[in-house]
């Protein structure tokens, strides 16, 4: 009954009103009583009480009011204190049907007087259970069926209590007329309602429909049909917003193929290679990623079973739900291919979709670093070998072996143990730089003063070995803040390799200089120099050029890496730089100061 949308419109116009009538008859029945209420107490306290508010004729009229009241209780006069209450009356409202006076006795409660015919009886409220006890009774109660007042009255040893006491019968008259009203104004009001609820609900709903019947036109893919614009109110604004929208989403739908058109775009020129087969395993669709990848031609009629059917059967494939899939590893030429499988769909009509990954460098770095870890071991062994040798021969020997074939021997194993030494702190070093645990001690020192202490500390090798080693001079070099120890070792390890590296009798330049916010030092050498192929990976870990010279010199081709790692923690920059002729030129460069970024301990 209430689906359509005629007959919901009368109902919430009939709810407001009844709802709307409801709050207005609860909030004056409420107020008409809480007025009436506070009218009374204000009139009380105007005749007994004193209101600073007041003008000063009304204070004193109240006052010879209460001292005509207290002359009477003085002399015990009940009738002459009805006689003032009398020729009061007016002022305290009393009308002997709704509100009338009393007076009592102030000690046993007794009517002594009074204006209506009530029987002397009264009930013990609790205002004039305060003024029996001595005090004013004007608390106001909304929710009794009366309000009153108690005034006790003293005189020497009479007391007594004037009590007004009103019956709410007019409060009850005029709610009851109220309701009458209220109750005839809600009938109309409902009346009203309907037929304007039902107009309304005409004039709604029809134009709703002309939309709901454009929708469906809209629905079947008639984007070209427009809904006329009958007026210019809100209904006028939905149909042609609706018009907009059929011209929005049919520029939506050419949008929608633009991107479409983009995606074939991305998925002939992304680098993985994809292929998607049907539920039979015929070819469907191949980017030329994937023919690059599996380096041969990919025509219409190749099958899955021909690319994939021996890493991977088409059945297990088609068997796994959503989002599931399958991962395999092949390899096609030099490439060593990730190839990931999925089902496109549920139903007996999709197929399986194939992602080709190249993994070839991921695999060349595991197998440099599983190189490494076979010469590191055979580093290891062979010093391992040659001091355990030398020791048994020491031991067996005995005082046979004469002193200085003894001194050589232990010689032997001291330069053995230094060289497991060096190893050793090479990984413990690039061990804790992998965890980011070795602490940099940043100070300022002098750039030009670091440089000329490694030379000289590298100077007897080079003379050991016929070079010629120069430091040219330059101008004084700025302060830089850095960790001195830890440069040192970077250029130790730049300039070692270059008198390592270099046949005897060659020449090393050692220069540095200063440029703008930064410092720099290069090592030249006419040595044997590092290979093209050889030279983007001279600061890869675990790089050797030439694992037998890099073995013969005790290298375990970290030393470069550990150098780079310190240097990029200063924010700084080590490189191979384009020499003439043979040999090779390493450049180092530092900022001078690291407020802005400081490395990372």
């Amino acid at each position: 009954m209430f689906k359509s949308l005629h007959m919901k419109l009368m109902l919430i116009m009939l709810l407001l009103i009844t709802s709307l009538m409801a709050v207005v008859g609860a909030f004056l029945t409420t107020n008409v009583s809480s007025f009436y209420t506070d009218s009374f107490y204000d009139q009380m306290n105007d005749m007994f009480g004193s209101d600073p508010e007041s003008d000063g004729t009304a204070m004193a009229r109240n006052a010879s009011f209460m001292a005509d009241l207290t002359a009477a209780a003085a002399d015990g006069a009940a009738d002459r204190m009805q006689d003032i209450l009398e020729a009061n009356a007016g002022r305290l409202g009393i009308d002997s049907r709704t509100r009338n006076y009393f007076i009592l006795d102030g000690v046993s409660g007794a009517v002594l007087a009074e204006s209506g015919e009530s029987g002397g009886t009264l009930a013990a409220t609790p205002n004039l259970l305060a003024a029996l006890n001595g005090s004013v009774g004007d608390r106001s109660d909304l929710t009794a069926d009366y309000m009153d007042v108690a005034i006790p009255l003293s005189g020497g040893e009479n007391r007594y209590i004037v009590y007004i006491l009103d019956s709410r019968e007019t409060v009850s008259q005029l709610n009851s007329q109220l309701f009458t009203i209220i109750m005839q104004a809600l009938m109309i009001g409902l009346l009203i309602s309907v037929l304007f609820s039902y107009l309304l609900s005409k004039a709604l709903v029809g134009p709703i429909e002309k939309v709901t019947e454009g929708a469906e036109r809209l629905a079947g893919g008639d984007f070209g049909s427009k809904l006329p614009v009958e007026s210019p109110d809100e209904i006028g604004i939905l149909t042609g917003t609706f018009n907009h929208m059929a011209d929005v989403l049919q520029d939506s739908l050419n949008a929608v193929e633009n991107e479409r058109s983009k995606l074939d775009t991305l998925f002939l020129h992304m680098t993985d290679g994809v292929a998607a087969f049907d539920h039979d395993g015929a070819l469907i669709h191949c980017n030329p990623a994937a023919t690059q990848l599996l380096q041969r031609a990919i025509p219409k009629n190749t099958g899955y079973d021909e690319l994939f059917g021996s890493v991977y059967p088409l059945a297990q494939i088609l068997a796994l739900q959503r989002p599931n899939y399958a991962d395999a590893e092949m390899v096609a030429g030099e490439k060593t291919l990730e190839v990931y499988f999925a089902p496109f769909s549920d139903k007996a009509s999709g197929g399986v979709l194939v992602v080709l990954h190249d993994e070839t460098e991921h695999h060349r770095s595991e197998q440099r670093r599983k190189e490494f870890v076979a010469n590191v071991s055979h580093e290891l062994r062979t010093p391992l070998t040659n001091v355990r040798s030398y020791a048994e021969t020491l031991r067996d020997g005995g005082e046979d072996i004469p002193r200085d074939t003894q001194n050589s021997f232990l010689d032997i194993i001291i330069n053995e143990t230094d060289r497991m030494t060096h190893i050793v702190q090479d990984l413990l070093t690039l061990s804790r730089l992998d965890a980011g645990n070795t602490e940099m001690n940043f100070t300022r020192f002098d750039f030009g003063d670091a440089i000329a202490s490694v030379v000289r500390a590298n100077a007897l090798e080079a003379k050991r070995r016929g070079h010629e080693l120069r430091l040219e001079p330059a101008e004084p070099l700025p302060l830089i803040l850095g960790d001195r120890q830890r440069l040192e070792q970077v250029m130790m390890n730049i300039l070692g390799n270059a008198i390592k590296y270099t046949p005897d009798g060659g020449h090393i330049l050692v220069t540095a200089g200063a440029a703008g916010e930064h410092v720099w030092m290069e090592v030249s050498d006419d040595g044997i120099g590092i290979p093209e192929k050889d030279r983007e990976h001279i600061f890869e870990r675990f790089y050797r050029v030439d694992k037998a010279r890099s073995r013969e010199s005790g290298g375990t081709g970290l030393g470069l890496s550990i150098a780079k790692e310190i240097v990029e923690r200063h924010h700084g920059t080590i490189r191979l730089v384009r020499h003439e002729g043979p040999g090779t030129t390493v450049r180092l460069t530092l900022p001078i100061r690291q407020e802005e970024s400081r490395p990372v301990e």
